[in-house]
């Protein structure tokens, strides 16, 4: 489901809530009517003085308004107490500020924005470990802290960890950079990615998340299927685009034409991507052309992870 299916199922959710309660309470309305003379006398004084509404407003004679307005006030107040007089009261909103419809001013409500990201972290619970990954779970001691071949791991880590809070802090969706994290499986990329996805989710951003293999699978199957490009409009619009374990998908010519057309796109528009690889730069222009390679080498922001396999270690 995407972030757009889930405001939408959320408004509709309110909504379906909302009616409900209203229908629950006119059956029991209508039920008093029926017994109680004094509720169809009032409703019917109601229907008649609001039926004279227009007229008055169109004569001009604002001593009839005024006193056609006062009447209903108080035939409304006669109405609130024959009907709290039976134990039904106004309905109770979840949400007094939308009244539960679920917009203000236009726009989502505060209480659906708040569903739809809870439901969209939910929804991506189900394809990645999102609620297992956080900054402050991000554990360094699996790091050496000793220079080795290509760097101090431990320095390494510190520093690519620093990044990604930071860059949450001042993500900007018309000028972050984006991201290239490269290295062997099993060395914290996926953690992090996921953990700026998190963040970046509750701060209200457009933010699709997804590896390789399901994103361009997905794709390729509207596009020839479908013959839809829903998928990846959503993808080449969206504030953020993480793409997990880039290599990981079958690649054929359409999937090598659609990572170079999403990968320019986004960068022509100026919206940050984020990709995680285990393939070297030589891989990633062997398998996807030099096209992709230049435009990742110089438009992309590259961090090598080091260390050994956190998975290896955690089951020893």
């Amino acid at each position: 489901m995407t972030k757009k299916e889930c405001f939408e199922k959320c408004l509709n959710d309110k909504e379906n809530i909302r009616l409900t309660r209203a229908a629950v309470r006119e059956e029991a309305i209508s039920r008093l009517t029926d017994k109680d003379a004094r509720l169809v006398e009032v409703d019917d004084s109601i229907a008649k003085l609001t039926a004279k509404l227009p007229l008055a407003a169109i004569s001009g004679d604002e001593v009839v308004l005024g006193r056609i307005k006062d009447t209903l006030v108080e035939l409304n107040a006669k109405r609130n107490r024959i009907l709290k007089e039976a134990g039904i009261s106004d309905i109770l909103y979840d949400c007094e500020k939308c009244r539960d419809t679920g917009i203000v001013g236009g726009k989502y409500c505060d209480c659906v924005k708040a569903a739809a990201v809870s439901l969209y972290i939910k929804e991506l619970s189900l394809s990645a470990p999102i609620g297992e990954c956080r900054f402050e779970n991000f554990d360094l001691s699996y790091y050496p802290n000793k220079d080795g071949e290509n760097g101090n791991p431990k320095k390494r880590m510190t520093e690519i960890l620093k990044l990604c809070t930071e860059y949450v802090i001042n993500f900007n969706p018309a000028n972050s950079q984006s991201l290239l994290f490269m290295g062997n499986t099993g060395l914290g990329k996926t953690h992090l990615s996921l953990s700026v996805a998190y963040e970046l989710i509750l701060r209200g951003f457009d933010v699709i998340y997804g590896s390789a293999y399901n994103l361009f699978a997905k794709m390729e199957s509207e596009h020839f299927g479908e013959h839809s490009d829903t998928s990846y409009n959503e993808a080449v619009s969206c504030d953020l685009l993480i793409i997990d374990d880039l290599g990981g998908e079958f690649v054929s010519p359409y999937i090598q034409s659609l990572v170079y057309n999403i990968i320019n796109t986004r960068l022509l528009a100026r919206k940050p991507t984020i990709i995680n690889t285990n393939l070297s730069m030589a891989d990633i222009n062997a398998i996807y052309t030099p096209r992709v390679a230049s435009r990742l080498l110089g438009e992309y922001t590259a961090k090598r992870f080091l260390g050994n396999d956190i998975r290896q270690q955690k089951n020893f």
